[in-house]
């Protein structure tokens, strides 16, 4: 798990619900099920009519990512190609072949395919730069679906506010009904604003991140696929990639 977003998370509502606590008021005064139909069901459908539903389907899939930490590590990705640069040297890439199913990752599996075929390097490298690039746009529309929630959640909040005026003035004669609509009006605004600041836009900052880090491992392994079908030495295949690593990584 990615403890640091669980913590954001709860801090930031956390800080919001505590507040409140501080001066007097209650949780329950918080919770109304009309704003929350207003900002998130108007949120959904705005987003629906923006994006088709592969993106938003693409979307809820590296969500998770948000939430969980990289299953590949970089540094035993390097480990990976060093060992098959040594084996191909010593053997040919031919014998690289039986390596490929216990690679779990994707893109390297398919730039491992590519280079025991025996395609030729400036190909290879064609090839994956393509996929990657099509990779880094499609995901990049995926994380703009939450951007695109958070812009629209404040505005549907201020509708929810409006409606609750409209609500509270239909009924000034029954000073009875007055607080349900006044509650409505300021709720949804709380809704509309916390939901797009605490959740939208940093789950959209934070994917961003977590996609660029996986961008940067297919650069990686496309520079390392290269360096093996070009028979590179192994240690020089490893100084390469390494300088792909953070800095404390190394």
């Amino acid at each position: 798990m990615d403890i640091l977003t669980i913590i954001g998370i709860l801090i930031g509502f956390g800080a919001i619900i505590g507040g409140q606590l501080m001066e007097g008021g209650s949780v329950y005064a918080m919770l109304q099920g009309t704003a929350a139909i207003i900002v998130f069901g108007g949120t959904l459908g705005a987003v629906l009519v923006q994006y088709p539903a592969s993106t938003v389907l693409l979307a809820i899939k590296n969500s998770r990512k948000v939430f969980l930490d990289p299953r590949v590590d970089p540094k035993r990705v390097i480990s990976d190609i060093m060992n098959m640069s040594a084996v191909a040297r010593k053997n040919g890439l031919i014998a690289v072949e039986s390596m490929i199913d216990g690679v779990k990752n994707n893109f390297f599996k398919k730039g491992l395919r590519l280079v025991v075929e025996g395609t030729e390097p400036k190909l290879t490298r064609e090839i994956l730069e393509i996929e990657m690039t099509y990779i880094e746009e499609y995901n990049d529309a995926s994380a703009r679906v939450f951007e695109s929630a958070g812009a629209y959640a404040p505005t549907i909040g201020i509708i929810g506010a409006v409606l609750g005026l409209i609500h509270v003035m239909e009924n000034l004669a029954e000073p009875d009904k007055l607080g349900a609509g006044i509650a409505v009006a300021f709720v949804a605004t709380v809704y509309g604003v916390a939901s797009a600041n605490l959740f939208w836009l940093p789950v959209a900052g934070k994917m961003k991140h977590k996609l660029r880090e996986e961008g940067i491992m297919n650069e990686m392994v496309l520079e390392g696929m290269v360096a093996l079908s070009e028979g590179e030495n192994p240690i020089m295949v490893k100084d390469k990639l390494m300088g792909f690593l953070k800095e404390s990584d190394r």
